[in-house]
């Protein structure tokens, strides 16, 4: 069975020419015409995908309208005793009814019948200005490569050196020493504050409290959950001999920096 006729016209219709010198990016432009008063699927194939970027490479054309597509050249080292064979081919389709969305396109291309696609090749044209051509016939291949520029070394900064400061202590004489440990032994010792216990507290339990604490147990259908939480253990008193030693200690480096 043969193809479908293809229903876009493409301007160019056979041809996408590129004009170096391509040291950059070159763009040809294609456009889809559709004479139809139907919507058309359209998607663009090529022979070599990594030189080549197509924007849009696939899409809806509406009846009666068109579509501009980019393809733009990566640049590279042109050879001129390479042959070119790169081609593109652009697909076509009638879209089905309804609203066409991205992964409805994905896979309305992937369950298409081969039997209503349509299709036309282009194949790629490089073209040379004047100026490349005087270059070529002189013998000059260096127009068409690629520049590689070197970046520029680093200057190593110097690191900073650092000073370390020691601190130097003022010399001390026996009577300095002496001052200071009069004015320790004048510090008085601080009491340690002991909360005295309660007169409930000292009272002993009896049997009687224990039946009221049994007596006022919640049930368990009557608790209720809290953030709360039970304080830890708390700690044991401090000797008031601690607290003196202390006292002397602190006294001592208060009067040695004063001092």
């Amino acid at each position: 069975m043969s193809k479908l006729e293809q229903v876009l016209i493409l301007e160019p219709s056979g041809e996408l020419k590129f004009k170096g010198p391509f040291t950059e990016v070159v763009t040809s432009n294609l456009k889809l015409n559709n004479p139809t008063d139907k919507r058309v699927c359209f998607k663009v194939k090529t022979t070599a995908p990594r030189r080549y970027c197509v924007r849009p490479n696939s899409g809806v054309v509406e009846p009666s309208s068109s579509i501009n597509v980019s393809v733009m050249l990566q640049p590279f080292d042109y050879d001129p005793q390479e042959k070119n064979k790169h081609k593109f081919m652009v697909q076509s389709m009638f879209a089905p009814e309804g609203g066409i969305d991205n992964e409805t396109m994905i896979n309305m291309w992937k369950d298409a019948d081969q039997t209503q696609l349509m299709d036309s090749k282009l194949k790629c044209v490089f073209e040379l200005p004047p100026e490349a051509l005087q270059a070529l016939a002189k013998g000059k291949t260096n127009v068409f490569k690629l520049e590689t520029r070197t970046p520029p070394p680093r200057k190593s900064a110097s690191a900073p050196s650092i000073v370390k400061r020691v601190p130097v202590r003022p010399i001390k004489n026996d009577l300095d020493a002496a001052k200071e440990a009069k004015e320790v032994a004048a510090v008085p010792p601080v009491k340690p504050n002991i909360p005295k216990a309660s007169p409930e507290a000292k009272r002993p339990v009896t049997q009687d409290d224990g039946l009221r604490q049994r007596n006022v147990t919640p049930s368990d259908s009557q608790q209720t959950f809290t953030t709360e939480f039970a304080p830890g253990p708390q700690p044991r008193a401090i000797p008031p001999v601690l607290y003196l030693l202390a006292a002397l200690i602190l006294g001592f480096i208060l009067g040695k920096f004063i001092l």
